[in-house]
């Protein structure tokens, strides 16, 4: 069983690592029966699976009636955690993990509330965490509020960033103010400074907004953002404020952003009437290389091009990713790193 520890985090030395980082390995969810069209998910979560154990150990966290399934499509490509889970989303109901200057690593289990009480089966959900760190024995801390991992972009070296649609979301944790939102960060994540952003995609009501979709962290200091440039897309005041926002922020050590637009924003074929948004920024970096929704959109070949360009040292590798998009999330938001 993982240690679960009194203290917080901060007090202990940890900080939680940048995506960007190298990882030990990769967490990834097996669609339950409850998610939108689960057996086209499933199908993508597959190639997805196969594609990540090119790059590093992935580790394929399933609900325990789906065990004997995960195990026979995705046993030869990744190790399977059986887990009470309820929903497809490791980074928001999983744990967060946090690291010292020792190389030690901890996992943070935040409370959860199906994205503000949308999801009545939430509760279900709630021992996902300690049942990672008891696999990888490794202490837990126990956050007394409420935070979703795709509500926050850490650059590993103390700046967070979040969008206050989310965070300051009165469905998430009412009782508290800015303030002690940021308060909460620090001594969970090691948070220094914290960027507020506007909002996320307009089309994202799911979450309420995470800042996930709308920008990542390419190195500290350097991040990757989506814009809209289609003035009739509902994105595009929410993205131009983003923007704005970003060009005057500094993070913990007092520097500006190195900030890269990008303008290619793709949505699914028109499925029960909606097109679905699958923004880049959501992709899922891992060690030598990131992976990218693939929808069949008439931007695709270029904007991959263009990835490459701004990662040049790692491979960009797409993978099928509608049904990600139809249950309301991406690449980003079924995976959860595991730092080195």
């Amino acid at each position: 069983m993982a240690e679960i520890r009194k203290s917080t985090p901060h007090q202990d030395g940890f900080i939680m690592p940048g995506r960007f980082e190298r990882h030990r390995g990769s967490l990834i969810s097996w669609p339950t029966k409850g998610e939108k069209e689960p057996e086209l998910f499933r199908d993508e979560i597959v190639e997805v699976v196969k594609k990540m154990a090119d790059y590093e150990e992935t580790f394929l966290v399933a609900d325990h009636n789906d065990k004997e399934e995960a195990e026979r499509r995705c046993g030869n490509y990744a190790k399977i955690i059986p887990a009470d889970t309820e929903f497809a989303w490791i980074r928001d109901n999983g744990p967060m993990f946090v690291r010292n200057d020792k190389g030690e690593i901890a996992a943070v289990k935040f409370q959860f509330n199906g994205w503000g009480d949308k999801y009545p089966t939430y509760e279900r959900v709630g021992s996902v965490p300690n049942t990672i760190a008891d696999y990888f024995n490794v202490p837990l801390y126990e956050a007394p509020f409420i935070l979703e991992g795709g509500a926050i972009c850490v650059d590993g070296e103390g700046t967070l960033i979040a969008t206050e649609q989310t965070l300051l979301n009165q469905n998430r944790n009412p009782s508290m103010s800015k303030e002690d939102i940021e308060q909460g960060l620090k001594d969970y994540l090691g948070i220094e400074k914290v960027i507020w952003l506007y909002k996320g995609f307009y089309e994202d009501t799911e979450t309420d907004g995470h800042v996930d979709n709308v920008i990542e962290y390419i190195t500290p200091g350097k991040v990757i953002v989506q814009t809209c440039s289609d003035k009739e897309n509902p994105n595009f005041d929410i993205l131009k404020e983003n923007l704005s926002r970003l060009k005057v922020a500094t993070d913990a050590k007092g520097r500006k952003l190195e900030i890269v637009e990008f303008d290619h924003l793709p949505y699914t074929r028109t499925i029960d009437g909606i097109a679905y948004p699958t923004p880049y920024p959501n992709y899922y970096v891992m060690n030598g290389a990131i992976i990218v929704p693939q929808v069949g959109w008439k931007g695709e070949h270029e904007a991959v091009q263009e990835l490459q360009k701004i990662f040049p040292n790692l491979d960009v590798v797409e993978a099928p990713s509608t049904y990600q998009a139809v249950g309301g999330g991406g690449l980003g938001c079924m995976t959860q790193q595991i730092p080195e």
